[in-house]
């Protein structure tokens, strides 16, 4: 049975919006906090459009659509208190989120504690809480409402029975959960990150152009969407950022690339500022000539 019916998602950027439109659609109560009151804007643009597309598309009725939407509200307060299940999705920042799950913990100590982090220690964070056997890793995929995939991390405190209800309520959301250890980069970013971060080393190398690399892994490989294009939509700062944490947890084969530094120092972080490998367009993203 899910438990979850009043969730708290901090953070409103791509993941924490994507992340309240599921959770809502599944009929939860939704709280959606961020500091920035811009931010809130933008998320409640981003799910408006999120819901119109599904919509059209015939995945959901629009009784049901503004049903959901309503379901979600916009603070710029995070009030853990009477919540189930508390989701942050804030920068990858570890001093950052221990203040969150030390804060909210002490509001709502019977509430399940989840990070949407995709590489730093989940245990490390369970160790800053009031109850670290209710600090678990939900690792959504972005775009969190078309993603099936969630990733349940198990860090060493969490309980047996706070695995069984993340899990039954992935469920309840329509998507496939599967269950990893606390290890650095999980499994899906470990993965991920290695296929990006070669792929832009052959940018670099000039095996091939941003175009045919990300072609070579959607028809040769089935991916639904290339490596350099798929950075771009991460952000380009945040894929950065976790290479630089698997480096120093796991070894040099995760080195950033030069290019890939290069890029964010220059302020070219994907999608979200317009122009990383690829320049994104109201028409769509053209491939940047490197």
């Amino acid at each position: 049975m899910n438990d979850f019916g009043a969730v708290l998602v901090v953070g409103a950027g791509t993941m924490g919006a994507g992340i309240a439109e599921v959770a809502a659609k599944a009929g939860a109560s939704v709280t959606l906090a961020d500091i920035r009151k811009d931010q809130l804007i933008s998320a409640t643009a981003a799910i408006e459009r999120s819901l119109g597309k599904a919509v059209d598309k015939g995945k959901i009725s629009q009784e049901d659509a503004s049903a959901a939407l309503g379901r979600v509200d916009f603070r710029t307060e995070a009030d853990g208190t009477e919540k189930d299940l508390i989701i942050e999705a804030v920068s990858e920042n570890m001093g950052l989120k221990k203040d969150l799950f030390q804060r909210l913990g002490s509001e709502a100590p019977e509430a399940v504690l989840a990070s949407n982090t995709s590489s730093l220690s989940i245990t490390e964070l369970a160790a800053s809480a009031m109850n670290p056997r209710r600090v678990i890793g939900l690792h959504f995929f972005n775009p969190p409402p078309i993603m099936p995939l969630i990733e349940i991390v198990r860090a060493e405190q969490t309980a047996p029975e706070v695995i069984q209800r993340a899990e039954s309520w992935a469920v309840s959301l329509g998507k496939s959960p599967i269950i990893v250890r606390d290890m650095p980069g999980f499994a899906t970013s470990r993965l991920g990150v290695a296929l990006g971060l070669e792929a832009i080393r052959m940018l670099e190398t000039a095996v091939a152009d941003v175009a045919a690399i990300d072609r070579a892994m959607e028809l040769g490989y089935r991916h639904p969407m290339g490596p350099l294009k798929l950075t771009d939509l991460v952000g380009l700062d945040v894929r950065l950022a976790i290479a630089d944490h698997l480096t120093r947890e796991i070894g040099p084969q995760f080195a950033p690339p030069p290019l890939l530094r290069q890029l964010v120092r220059a302020g070219k972080l994907g999608k979200k500022t317009g122009e990383g490998f690829y320049i994104w367009t109201t028409e769509g993203p053209i491939p940047s000539r490197r």
